[in-house]
């Protein structure tokens, strides 16, 4: 063969052989036996979580037709993570993180079941859903914080960012599946079969986690738990890096969030899609939010993720501007999409972020930190969007949460150049950067 024909034949082999690496590298955090019993069961379960999320919201909207009460009902499941999400974080540094995550999976399993047999005898009221919401925020409060610090126990540091990233589209792709089949059921069986249904599927997660074997020992701690609380908290105030990205996570969380609260609004009112446009609607902020998760699982390294937390605020801004002056449903189905792909890509490079830079001693209380920016400040968001919503209108809340996602994008895009020297120099104090080895980062800086 001539050296032409060479050359061509090793283009095409290396063309063939591209993709299944690209893949390869996608699903990396695959490799390891605890994160595969992990995620399948966390998949199957998650699918029934939203199923009950879109069931809970028609059920209360149906019984109370108020956009005030769908405010007050998710502020009542997600107020305790904001407020109790510290006892959460001390507890996942003190304790084996697997046997939290096993106990909260069970509550939760009790706390479906209660509302499914409820829903189907026909004695549900309102304040039994808020009753419920509340527990589960409770759950919560314990099982996040203790759910996100134990993927380093499964997969290490250096899978680290790409576990996040895969739990993302895991969680996203059953965020599309759950509401849609939430919108086929409801209106057949009703929401009581797709609360039994979510609590059944608890029992395929809860099997996994005591089929793993994983080395996570209590860590033990001179201080009592209020000072370990405060140090945490000391950690996250005098990071600056850390300190900006939950600031901007908490003002989308406050202000943007609230959109998914008062979907029911728009699916019915303003859309008139009903319950099964409901679950098209949720359905297709999850097929957007699972490509921007899949969009970090094929990165490596951190280089640049700070610069896509800034686009991904501004973009998810814009794109919420633009859904909340759509009449047409199909319309909004596609402007659904980039925003939520936009807000999944800040919510996993936050995360992955946050994790790479954190020492493994604070782990679980700058992780509870996380949690109340994410999901606590979201109950209060969902009260006072509720509220203006009521007053003004669903169109116009959504639209000021995007202009205010906007210019934080914008402020903190503006920040990046100074957060940059912390976060590298935080990055090689923990020696890993999702692979990328500490000497590497000596040699070239970290863009952030």
């Amino acid at each position: 063969m001539t050296d032409e024909q060479n050359s061509a034949v090793v283009e095409e082999l290396d063309a063939k052989t591209v993709p299944p690496a690209r893949l390869a590298t996608t699903l990396r955090a695959l490799r390891h036996r605890n994160f595969q019993l992990f995620f399948s069961g966390q998949l199957i379960s998650l699918i029934g979580t939203w199923m009950q999320t879109v069931a809970q919201s028609w059920l209360m909207y149906k019984l109370t037709g108020s956009a005030l009460k769908l405010g007050e009902v998710g502020f009542a499941s997600q107020i305790p993570v904001f407020l109790v999400a510290p006892l959460g974080g001390i507890t996942a540094d003190r304790v084996n993180r697997q046997r939290l995550v096993i106990a909260t999976q069970i509550a939760s399993m009790i706390l479906a079941g209660i509302l499914a047999w409820l829903t189907l005898t026909g004695v549900v009221q309102p304040w039994h859903i808020f009753v419920l919401a509340a527990l589960l925020g409770v759950v919560n409060a314990f099982d996040i914080p203790g759910r996100q610090s134990f993927i380093i126990d499964m997969v290490g540091k250096e899978d680290l960012m790409n576990a996040i990233a895969l739990n993302s589209s895991m969680f996203n792709g059953a965020r599309v599946i759950g509401p849609m089949v939430a919108g086929i059921l409801v209106p057949l069986i009703g929401e009581g079969w797709c609360f039994a249904a979510n609590a059944i599927s608890y029992v395929a997660v809860i099997i996994n986690l005591f089929l793993m074997r994983v080395h996570c020992a209590p860590r033990a701690s001179k201080h009592s738990p209020i000072e370990d609380i405060i140090e945490g908290f000391r950690w996250v105030n005098q990071t600056k890096v850390i300190r900006a990205l939950l600031l901007l996570l908490g003002l989308v969380s406050l202000v943007g969030m609230p959109y998914t609260v008062l979907m029911p609004i728009f699916a019915d009112k303003i859309l008139h899609g009903g319950a099964r446009g409901l679950g098209i609607l949720m359905g297709a902020t999850g097929v957007g939010a699972l490509f921007g998760a899949l969009t970090l699982a094929a990165k490596t390294g951190v280089k640049g993720l700070g610069r896509w937390v800034a686009f991904a605020c501004g973009g998810f801004g814009i794109s919420l501007c633009l859904f909340s002056f759509s009449h047409f449903f199909w319309l909004s189905v596609v402007l659904l999409m980039p925003a939520g792909y936009s807000m999944m890509l800040q919510m996993a490079c936050s995360n992955t972020l946050v994790q790479t830079m954190v020492p493994d001693q604070l782990r679980g209380r700058v992780m509870s930190v996380y949690s109340m920016m994410f999901m606590g400040m979201a109950p209060i968001g969902a009260f006072f969007g509720g509220a203006l919503a009521h007053r003004l209108g669903a169109p116009f809340t959504v639209a000021v949460g995007g202009v205010a996602c906007i210019l934080g994008a914008i402020w903190f895009g503006r920040a990046l150049p100074e957060l940059r020297i912390e976060a590298r120099r935080l990055i090689i104090a923990q020696g890993m950067a999702g692979g990328e080895p500490a000497q590497e980062l000596n040699a070239q800086p970290v863009e952030k």
